[in-house]
């Protein structure tokens, strides 16, 4: 899915730097909050720290897409040893609804699936719920993108609240879809 680069071009990160060209340079791989406090974002943000070096070492860019002021962005992801990860701020949430993530329905958000899985990473793997407003949308649904060139290559869009993508397969799709071009060294 091509991607229309004059709305990629406004959108800046916390770096000052437009999706368009950023996916020019790299491939790019979008990551969409619910909110901070949520349970499942802080277990994302567990995920994403422990493979963050692997996933740049492949010349893919990780971009945090939230609802939060940049200043508490920044506390969260050094709490989560993501120090220094771009992201941007959209709190009106424009840019979710451009890539289609829309408000989750009741059982989306609060179904049994969710309710188990919640006690598991909450309670279980320790990642605990914070809640308050100041964090995010408690409705809004998640999701990862992949791009390059301004257009989508491979996505995760979440069906429910408690999805857990696999970002190593999304990595390695995206790799197989977009070799890097390697050089000959005699």
């Amino acid at each position: 899915m091509v991607l229309d680069p004059e709305i990629l071009e406004v959108i800046y990160t916390n770096e000052g730097e437009d999706l368009l060209h950023l996916s020019q340079k790299n491939t790019v791989m979008l990551l969409f909050l619910r909110h901070f406090g949520c349970t499942f974002c802080r277990e994302s943000l567990t995920d994403i720290s422990k493979i963050r070096k692997e996933i740049e070492d492949l010349g893919i860019k990780i971009v945090a897409i939230h609802m939060a002021e940049e200043e508490v962005a920044d506390e969260y992801f050094k709490n989560y040893n993501l120090a220094n990860l771009t992201h941007i701020s959209d709190p009106d949430v424009s840019l979710y609804d451009y890539f289609g993530l829309s408000k989750g329905r009741f059982f989306q958000l609060y179904g049994l699936k969710v309710w188990l899985r919640g006690l598991k990473a909450g309670i279980l793997d320790g990642h605990g719920l914070k809640v308050s407003s100041e964090l995010g949308s408690f409705q809004q649904m998640p999701g990862v993108f992949m791009l390059k060139d301004g257009q989508i290559i491979t996505k995760f869009v979440h069906k429910s609240a408690s999805d857990r993508p696999d970002y190593k397969d999304l990595v390695n799709k995206t790799v197989s879809k977009n070799p890097t071009p390697t050089t000959d060294k005699k």
